[in-house]
Protein backbone atom coordinates (compact mmCIF):
# COMPACT_ATOMS: atom_id res chain seq x y z
CA UNK A 1 0.00 0.00 0.00
CA UNK A 2 1.23 3.35 -0.58
CA UNK A 3 1.84 6.17 1.80
CA UNK A 4 -0.61 9.23 0.46
CA UNK A 5 1.30 12.44 1.62
CA UNK A 6 -0.90 14.86 2.92
CA UNK A 7 -1.19 18.21 0.97
CA UNK A 8 -0.20 21.29 2.36
CA UNK A 9 -2.42 24.06 3.67
CA UNK A 10 -2.97 26.40 0.66
CA UNK A 11 -1.86 29.43 3.59
CA UNK A 12 1.72 27.22 3.77
CA UNK A 13 2.69 27.55 -0.36
CA UNK A 14 0.98 30.89 -1.23
CA UNK A 15 2.62 34.21 -0.40
CA UNK A 16 0.53 36.42 1.56
CA UNK A 17 -1.46 38.69 -1.12
CA UNK A 18 -1.27 42.17 -0.25
CA UNK A 19 -4.40 43.97 0.02
CA UNK A 20 -5.90 45.84 -3.05
CA UNK A 21 -5.11 49.80 -2.66
CA UNK A 22 -8.24 52.32 -3.72
CA UNK A 23 -7.25 54.50 -6.36
CA UNK A 24 -7.21 57.73 -5.80
CA UNK A 25 -9.92 60.25 -6.78
CA UNK A 26 -9.03 62.32 -9.32
CA UNK A 27 -8.24 65.89 -8.54
CA UNK A 28 -7.85 68.79 -10.91
CA UNK A 29 -4.93 71.60 -11.02
CA UNK A 30 -7.05 73.50 -8.25
CA UNK A 31 -7.87 70.92 -5.84
CA UNK A 32 -11.13 70.14 -7.30
CA UNK A 33 -12.59 66.67 -7.24
CA UNK A 34 -13.88 65.14 -10.10
CA UNK A 35 -16.33 62.88 -11.15
CA UNK A 36 -14.41 61.65 -13.77
CA UNK A 37 -11.65 58.53 -14.29
CA UNK A 38 -10.11 60.02 -17.17
CA UNK A 39 -9.75 63.34 -18.64
CA UNK A 40 -13.51 64.31 -19.71
CA UNK A 41 -15.08 64.42 -23.32
CA UNK A 42 -10.94 63.95 -24.05
CA UNK A 43 -9.36 66.68 -22.44
CA UNK A 44 -5.85 66.78 -21.50
CA UNK A 45 -6.84 67.41 -17.90
CA UNK A 46 -9.65 66.56 -15.88
CA UNK A 47 -12.67 69.30 -16.20
CA UNK A 48 -13.67 70.08 -12.62
CA UNK A 49 -17.27 69.13 -11.70
CA UNK A 50 -18.46 72.74 -11.56
CA UNK A 51 -17.17 73.83 -14.50
CA UNK A 52 -19.25 70.85 -16.13
CA UNK A 53 -22.65 72.28 -14.60
CA UNK A 54 -22.03 75.96 -14.90
CA UNK A 55 -21.37 75.16 -19.08
CA UNK A 56 -24.69 72.93 -19.12
CA UNK A 57 -26.58 76.21 -17.11
CA UNK A 58 -25.42 78.79 -19.56
CA UNK A 59 -27.60 77.58 -22.48
CA UNK A 60 -30.59 77.26 -20.01
CA UNK A 61 -30.50 80.35 -18.65
CA UNK A 62 -30.95 82.08 -21.72
CA UNK A 63 -33.14 79.64 -22.43
CA UNK A 64 -36.27 81.77 -21.21
CA UNK A 65 -35.28 85.17 -23.16
CA UNK A 66 -35.30 83.56 -26.32
CA UNK A 67 -38.60 81.79 -25.51
CA UNK A 68 -40.37 85.36 -24.43
CA UNK A 69 -39.01 86.92 -27.31
CA UNK A 70 -40.31 84.39 -30.36
CA UNK A 71 -44.32 86.24 -30.36
CA UNK A 72 -42.47 89.22 -31.16
CA UNK A 73 -42.23 87.72 -34.32
CA UNK A 74 -45.76 87.04 -35.04
CA UNK A 75 -46.99 91.27 -34.11
CA UNK A 76 -47.61 90.23 -30.30
CA UNK A 77 -45.69 91.84 -28.35
CA UNK A 78 -46.03 90.76 -24.74
CA UNK A 79 -47.70 93.59 -23.16
CA UNK A 80 -44.99 95.86 -24.44
CA UNK A 81 -45.99 99.61 -24.00
CA UNK A 82 -45.01 100.50 -27.27
CA UNK A 83 -46.89 98.99 -29.59
CA UNK A 84 -46.63 99.09 -33.02
CA UNK A 85 -42.95 99.07 -32.84
CA UNK A 86 -42.25 95.99 -34.83
CA UNK A 87 -41.67 95.65 -38.31
CA UNK A 88 -43.34 93.59 -40.81
CA UNK A 89 -43.66 89.86 -40.33
CA UNK A 90 -41.65 89.50 -43.23
CA UNK A 91 -38.73 90.94 -41.87
CA UNK A 92 -39.91 90.50 -38.20
CA UNK A 93 -40.21 86.53 -37.94
CA UNK A 94 -36.56 85.57 -39.22
CA UNK A 95 -34.96 88.50 -37.48
CA UNK A 96 -36.76 87.08 -34.15
CA UNK A 97 -35.81 83.47 -35.05
CA UNK A 98 -32.21 84.28 -35.80
CA UNK A 99 -31.83 86.31 -33.26
CA UNK A 100 -32.75 83.85 -30.54
CA UNK A 101 -30.82 81.05 -32.28
CA UNK A 102 -27.73 83.02 -32.61
CA UNK A 103 -28.11 83.46 -28.87
CA UNK A 104 -28.07 80.16 -28.19
CA UNK A 105 -25.48 79.17 -30.34
CA UNK A 106 -22.88 81.39 -29.13
CA UNK A 107 -24.09 80.25 -26.00
CA UNK A 108 -23.41 76.76 -26.59
CA UNK A 109 -19.69 77.89 -27.80
CA UNK A 110 -19.02 77.93 -23.74
CA UNK A 111 -18.77 73.92 -24.15
CA UNK A 112 -15.46 74.66 -25.65
CA UNK A 113 -13.68 75.81 -22.59
CA UNK A 114 -15.27 71.96 -21.14
CA UNK A 115 -14.16 69.99 -24.59
CA UNK A 116 -11.93 68.63 -26.51
CA UNK A 117 -12.48 71.03 -29.13
CA UNK A 118 -11.51 73.56 -27.33
CA UNK A 119 -7.80 72.45 -26.91
CA UNK A 120 -7.77 70.91 -30.37
CA UNK A 121 -9.84 72.10 -33.53
CA UNK A 122 -12.29 70.17 -35.35
CA UNK A 123 -10.93 68.34 -38.13
CA UNK A 124 -13.44 69.31 -40.42
CA UNK A 125 -12.36 73.14 -39.96
CA UNK A 126 -10.13 74.78 -42.61
CA UNK A 127 -6.96 75.75 -42.57
CA UNK A 128 -7.14 75.00 -38.34
CA UNK A 129 -8.52 71.74 -38.27
CA UNK A 130 -6.55 69.03 -35.75
CA UNK A 131 -4.14 72.09 -34.86
CA UNK A 132 -4.06 72.69 -31.13
CA UNK A 133 -5.46 76.07 -29.33
CA UNK A 134 -3.42 78.51 -27.81
CA UNK A 135 -4.34 78.60 -24.36
CA UNK A 136 -3.85 82.45 -24.22
CA UNK A 137 -5.90 83.21 -27.32
CA UNK A 138 -8.59 80.78 -26.11
CA UNK A 139 -8.62 82.67 -22.96
CA UNK A 140 -8.58 86.09 -24.56
CA UNK A 141 -11.24 85.62 -26.79
CA UNK A 142 -13.66 83.82 -23.59
CA UNK A 143 -12.94 87.13 -21.45
CA UNK A 144 -13.39 89.94 -24.25
CA UNK A 145 -16.82 87.48 -24.95
CA UNK A 146 -18.13 87.79 -21.20
CA UNK A 147 -17.07 91.44 -20.98
CA UNK A 148 -18.88 92.11 -24.00
CA UNK A 149 -22.13 90.33 -22.76
CA UNK A 150 -21.96 92.17 -19.18
CA UNK A 151 -21.90 95.42 -21.14
CA UNK A 152 -24.72 94.75 -23.24
CA UNK A 153 -27.02 93.72 -20.22
CA UNK A 154 -25.68 96.99 -18.28
CA UNK A 155 -28.57 99.05 -19.28
CA UNK A 156 -31.04 96.76 -18.31
CA UNK A 157 -29.38 96.79 -14.50
CA UNK A 158 -29.43 100.59 -14.37
CA UNK A 159 -32.70 100.18 -15.49
CA UNK A 160 -33.93 97.72 -12.96
CA UNK A 161 -32.48 100.10 -10.32
CA UNK A 162 -34.51 103.36 -11.91
CA UNK A 163 -31.06 104.22 -13.62
CA UNK A 164 -31.77 105.30 -17.56
CA UNK A 165 -34.59 104.57 -19.95
CA UNK A 166 -36.70 101.63 -18.52
CA UNK A 167 -39.63 99.75 -20.57
CA UNK A 168 -43.09 100.38 -19.58
CA UNK A 169 -45.73 97.74 -20.30
CA UNK A 170 -49.42 97.71 -19.83
CA UNK A 171 -49.51 96.08 -16.37
CA UNK A 172 -47.78 94.76 -13.76
CA UNK A 173 -47.93 90.94 -14.46
CA UNK A 174 -46.28 91.40 -17.99
CA UNK A 175 -43.55 93.52 -16.55
CA UNK A 176 -42.74 90.57 -13.84
CA UNK A 177 -42.90 88.00 -16.62
CA UNK A 178 -40.37 89.86 -18.47
CA UNK A 179 -37.98 90.32 -15.73
CA UNK A 180 -38.29 86.55 -15.29
CA UNK A 181 -37.63 85.56 -18.37
CA UNK A 182 -35.00 88.31 -19.27
CA UNK A 183 -33.15 88.29 -15.92
CA UNK A 184 -31.33 85.07 -15.81
CA UNK A 185 -29.39 86.08 -18.86
CA UNK A 186 -27.41 88.20 -16.46
CA UNK A 187 -25.81 85.27 -15.37
CA UNK A 188 -24.49 85.02 -18.18
CA UNK A 189 -21.10 86.62 -18.59
CA UNK A 190 -20.08 86.26 -14.74
CA UNK A 191 -20.57 82.36 -15.86
CA UNK A 192 -18.37 82.50 -18.88
CA UNK A 193 -15.80 84.69 -16.85
CA UNK A 194 -15.97 81.38 -14.06
CA UNK A 195 -15.44 78.69 -17.07
CA UNK A 196 -12.56 80.75 -18.67
CA UNK A 197 -10.93 80.99 -14.79
CA UNK A 198 -11.38 76.78 -14.68
CA UNK A 199 -9.88 76.54 -18.27
CA UNK A 200 -6.95 78.91 -17.59
CA UNK A 201 -6.40 76.80 -14.21
CA UNK A 202 -6.68 73.46 -16.04
CA UNK A 203 -4.18 74.21 -19.18
CA UNK A 204 -2.06 76.61 -16.90
CA UNK A 205 0.63 74.14 -17.93
CA UNK A 206 0.50 74.55 -21.34
CA UNK A 207 0.86 78.27 -20.95
CA UNK A 208 4.12 77.87 -18.94
CA UNK A 209 5.92 75.50 -21.01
Amino acid sequence: MTNAVPAAAPSALTAPTAPALAPAPAVSFDGTPTTRRRPMRGTERPVPRWAEGVAHLIPLVLLPQCLWRLPFAFGFEMGSAEAGGMPALWISIPYVFALSIITEALALLSFGLVRDWGETAPRWLPFIGGKLIRPGAAIAAATLGALGVMAFWSPFVFAFFGIGENADYTNAGWQVLAYACIAPGLLWGPMLLALTYAYWVRRRPAISA
